[in-house]
């Protein structure tokens, strides 16, 4: 009896100890970090990390993580596993995983710690020239945007109206299409992160990239390995096998997709908190609703996430589109800043309909080229063959908004698709627009805009209403004719922005190793003058600089200091348009620190006189300045 227990103790200490010495083990494997070097082919610092790694060896026809056509296993999809950082978790209803292995916390962020405090400062020759050559090759701060990574928290930017909504319990499969020719790496991820991170997976099918027949390598090989391995199995890459444009890609993304809500989303986006659940809420109680995020501003200097006001989509006599303000008769209704609001037209880049509804409506026009025209071609077909067409408050949306199109002009294209949009929809007002706002543009007044039986037949197959219906019903304020209507989404946010006097301090600009002070070539009211450094005068408005709210520096409160272009360090004096960028300065102690340039204010000796100019960070005395 004592031998007998004696070996049930004996047994029962080892087999303690074994359990132990497992669970050790265990935990400590658990608690160990991940081996970051099995991600190096995927670090998305500068495409050379990227590109030197692989061979060209493309097949423009590769399909990346596509299921059986129509056989998608949808809970399967959202079988993904969760990011290590609890920083990126934000409620167990959302996409949050990656194919295999656990997410490092620094994945996808520059791994210089001093960017922290500003990432867009340039230190060197090499940074200045990867950020002037992201410049010229995507019209953006390239560098600022790889150096932010895939994952950053956004403003808020709703109305405190929206987060009490609660929306419908049904759900409708959504899948989100994000066609790219040429896109930054980082811009391009960082929109995928977005929509994985801060989307319900209940509502979420798939996404579909859709490759445009892009040029850059990075898009190639190096991105078909990163879908494959780092994105759930719900992402689908496609490349096209030759250069489609914007509006046949789409088509060919949306002929793709499985699910019973179609989201178009552009290539360089920031979606915000509950973007898609106020859309799909609408689709569901309107099948025949097509609803358009707001969308915010995402600065292309800077990448500084900033709201955008509450307006409505609108177009002129040249077919451009316009952003338009929201009728004040909403105000004194029922409508409240949660409501959605109707709008004319769309600026086509963000919005989500039904797929079955998209294709009944007659998709896009696959006689149009590129891009161009095609927002307000399926804006009016919308609004005139029975849809209604909004923009929800409670969605928004970041854009990054550049300054001119990256990979050349629309010119050409925009007069014939603007032709075929007037000649299919706008029937009596197709001639005065023409003669009087798109031929003076054509230079071949003769152009062929090419076969439009096709779109004829449809609009009479979908008995669509008159153009004139339109214009007195859906857009009465579009006076006949008017070169004036709306304005730039970029002056709105501007306008709602800024107040009449925004000064916080002001004072004059000395420069420590010159003893001169920072004023102008000219005049102060004239704009393109060069800002120069001359002797201290105390007297007059020519040397007394402003700081906005805005952090502009206004000579004599009249116009702001900027630079004129990337890659030209000199300064002149430029009409303030309240939107940051290239007018943003921050006074930190002596340096005042250029956002957009990344680079501080300098006075530069050369030939015989001394300007001002912005120019690497050194602490020297030509960038100290005693202001007041």
């Amino acid at each position: 009896m004592k031998f007998r227990m004696r070996a049930f103790v004996a047994g029962m200490v080892v087999a303690t100890l074994v359990w132990i010495s497992l669970f050790f083990i265990f935990y400590g494997e658990v608690a160990q970090p991940p081996d970051k070097s099995k991600f190096d082919n995927f670090l998305p610092q500068g495409k050379s990390k990227a590109i030197n790694r692989f061979v060209p060896k493309h097949n423009h026809q590769l399909q990346i993580n596509k299921e059986t056509d129509n056989k998608v296993d949808f809970e399967n999809n959202l079988k993904v596993d969760k990011f290590g950082d609890g920083n990126h978790k934000r409620g167990e209803n959302l996409i949050l995983g990656t194919r295999g292995d656990v997410v490092p916390k620094d994945f996808g962020k520059h791994k210089a710690d001093q960017v922290a405090e500003d990432p867009g400062i340039i230190r060197n020759p090499e940074e200045r020239k990867l950020r002037v050559e992201g410049m010229r090759k995507h019209a953006f701060n390239e560098l600022i945007s790889e150096r932010i990574g895939f994952h950053r928290n956004i403003t808020d930017t709703r109305n405190s109206l929206c987060k009490y909504k609660s929306y419908s319990d049904d759900v409708l499969s959504t899948s989100i299409v994000i066609c790219f020719y040429n896109e930054a790496w980082s811009t391009l991820l960082r929109t995928v992160h977005s929509v994985l991170e801060r989307t319900p997976k209940h509502l979420l099918h798939e996404i579909i990239l859709v490759d445009d027949f892009s040029e850059f390598e990075h898009l190639k090989e190096p991105l078909d390995i990163y879908v494959k391995n780092q994105l759930p199995s719900l992402v689908s890459l496609y490349h096209s096998p030759k250069r489609e444009g914007l509006i046949r890609a789409r088509i060919q993304g949306a002929s793709y997709a499985t699910g019973e809500v179609l989201v178009f989303l552009d290539s360089h986006c920031e979606v915000n908190v509950e973007w898609l659940e106020p859309l799909v809420d609408r689709i569901i109680a309107e099948p025949h609703t097509v609803v358009c995020p707001v969308i915010d501003i995402i600065n292309s200097d800077s990448f500084e996430y900033q709201a955008s006001p509450l307006v409505r989509g609108g177009f002129n006599w040249g077919l451009n589109f316009q952003w338009i303000p929201v009728p004040q008769s909403r105000n004194a209704g029922k409508e409240t800043a949660a409501t959605p609001i109707r709008s004319p037209t769309m600026a086509g880049g963000l919005f989500a309909m039904r797929l079955d509804y998209f294709q009944e409506l007659g998709e896009y026009d696959p006689g149009m080229d590129i891009w161009g025209g095609e927002n307000l071609e399926i804006s009016f077909r919308i609004w005139q063959c029975g849809g209604i067409l909004e923009i929800h408050p409670c969605s928004r949306v970041g854009h990054v908004f550049r300054k001119r199109r990256p990979y050349g002009s629309a010119k050409d294209t925009m007069a014939k698709n603007s032709l075929r949009v007037a000649h299919v929809w706008m029937d009596e007002y197709t001639v005065s627009c023409r003669m009087k706002y798109i031929a003076p543009h054509i230079k071949d007044k003769h152009v062929d805009f090419g076969d439009i039986s096709s779109r004829l037949a449809l609009r009479e197959r979908l008995k669509c209403k008159p153009f004139k219906w339109y214009m007195e019903n859906i857009y009465p304020e579009l006076k006949l004719p008017s070169e004036k209507q709306g304005v730039s989404l970029g002056q709105m946010a501007g306008k709602a922005r800024r107040p009449e006097a925004d000064s916080v301090s002001k004072g004059m600009l000395r420069n420590y190793q010159y003893d001169l002070c920072l004023t102008t070539s000219g005049d102060p009211s004239i704009k393109g003058a060069e800002a120069i450094l001359r002797p201290c005068v105390t007297t007059g408005r020519e040397q007394m600089w402003y700081q906005s709210r805005l952090h502009e520096l206004r000579l004599a409160n009249l116009l702001c200091l900027g630079q004129r272009e990337v890659g030209n360090q000199s300064l002149v004096m430029m009409k303030c348009h309240g939107m940051k960028g290239n007018q943003e300065w921050i006074v930190k102690g002596k340096e005042i620190y250029h956002k957009a340039s990344g680079e501080c204010l300098t006075a530069k000796k050369t030939r015989g006189y001394i300007f001002a100019s912005v120019e690497i960070c050194t602490g020297e005395k030509t960038q100290q300045w005693k202001y007041g």
